[in-house]
């Protein structure tokens, strides 16, 4: 259950970071280096995430499945 709520709050993190971008191209006009940093952070949480499936899934925590079952 723990690692449900760690993925919903990563995804969450991921959301953010790219709503922060949005809002810094459409203030900042493209000037600053900001967007680029919002979007370098949402790319880097994306990777921890993808390594965290794997993980816990190796840890035998999560388990993929279907969607038909």
């Amino acid at each position: 259950m723990l690692s449900k709520i760690l993925i919903i709050v990563i995804f969450l993190g991921i959301i953010g970071s790219m709503g922060s971008a949005l809002f810094f191209l459409i203030k900042d006009k493209g000037q600053s280096t900001r967007t680029l940093r919002a979007l370098t952070i949402r790319i880097a949480v994306s990777i921890a995430l993808f390594a965290l499936l794997f993980v816990l899934w190796g840890l035998g925590l999560i388990t993929p499945h279907g969607v038909r079952p």
